[in-house]
């Protein structure tokens, strides 16, 4: 037997006595739900997605359901989650296999990696796991076993896509699928990996030779630039607080936010307001962390003597009380900070 069939009959057999098998995307296992939970999936950790996911699927139990749906509703479900263009990509693609495929999930790699949001890998996963496709899948999970297991390089891309397509198995290719991204998931971790508990221990090359933690190689990151910006959590005399949506494309594309300024306040309303503030509260400054910067925000609670007119595009009033939209995370914060501190109906 070959190292490579060793490395998938090693991986199969843990499968089988430890493996996760009652994830809520696994009962009933269709191409829809893996869809939804692959995608989920994506920079998040299986115990957070899990809530998210029972959440989207009760609203929407199939793809039908989805691509009805308001995009609205989309991010309302997908709040807190993060990473929006994928609930954005989500929405689109089930608009696009409802009106071109009929509805009907592809079962083909090409046409898979031409919808929005599903790269080569997520490809992969759904024809696997769906589909019980021989396909190959190289995530963050798997790129991290076989870089330590064979001592490659995670930039080394294409021999690491080749190594993952020569370990595949032909059959069984579901299990070995799920096996995998577990094995990384659970065993094989990015920090503190448990290889007296890994099947793979006699393989591991990182593992021989004690440099696990020294496998993938971290990339070198950039000091992050920070930028600044206020915002306005505005609240009218009937208890109603003014939103503003994003555009789709850039920031916190399609959500819901607080009206933003770089100015002074009083600026800012002699722009877009004839009326007077009432009151204002200057909440402390916190940081929210992007990619590529950092954003402080300082939020300013203003309340308003009465139901005030606003020259400001895309916005709109709502009631605290029922807010049915997507909302951008801070948002979220500092709603729940209004209500812990009183503030609102001050």
């Amino acid at each position: 037997m070959n190292i490579e069939n060793n490395f998938s009959a090693n991986l199969l057999a843990w499968f089988e006595k430890h493996g996760r098998k009652d994830l809520p995307w696994q009962h009933p296992r269709t191409a829809y739900r893996v869809w939804i939970s692959e995608i989920m999936l994506q920079q998040t950790q299986v115990v957070t997605v899990i809530p998210y996911f029972e959440r989207f699927i009760k609203t929407f139990p199939n793809i039908e359901t989805l691509a009805n749906a308001h995009l609205d509703q989309v991010l309302q479900l997908w709040t807190g989650l993060g990473y929006y263009a994928r609930a954005r990509n989500l929405h689109q693609t089930a608009q696009i296999i409802v009106n071109e495929f009929n509805g009907i999930f592809p079962d083909k790699l090409e046409e898979l990696i031409n919808l929005k949001g599903i790269g080569k890998s997520t490809a992969g996963a759904i024809l696997a796991l769906a589909f019980n496709q021989s396909q190959t899948i190289l995530d963050g999970n798997v790129k991290r076993v076989l870089s330590r297991c064979y001592i490659i390089e995670n930039s080394n891309e294409n021999e690491l896509w080749e190594l993952a397509k020569q370990l595949t198995p032909i059959q069984r290719t579901a299990e070995y699928t799920q096996a995998i991204m577990d094995l990384g998931a659970t065993i094989c971790t990015r920090t503190k990996p448990r290889c007296l508990e890994c099947p793979q221990q006699l393989i591991c090359q990182a593992h021989q030779q004690g440099v696990e933690t020294c496998f993938p190689i971290p990339k070198q990151r950039k000091a992050l630039p920070i930028k600044q910006t206020q915002m306005l959590m505005i609240q009218n005399a009937q208890q109603e607080i003014l939103l503003q949506r994003r555009p789709l494309k850039g920031l916190w594309g399609g959500l819901w936010i607080f009206p933003m300024c770089e100015e002074s306040v009083e600026e800012w309303f002699k722009e877009h307001s004839e009326e007077k503030i009432a009151k204002k509260y200057i909440f402390p400054m916190f940081r929210h962390t992007f990619t590529h910067f950092y954003l402080d925000i300082t939020p300013i609670h203003i309340l308003m003597a009465k139901k005030s007119q606003f020259d400001l595009p895309n916005s709109q009033w709502f009631s605290t009380e029922k807010i049915e939209v997507g909302l951008a995370a801070p948002v979220v914060k500092l709603l729940q900070q209004l209500t812990s501190f009183q503030l609102i109906g001050a």
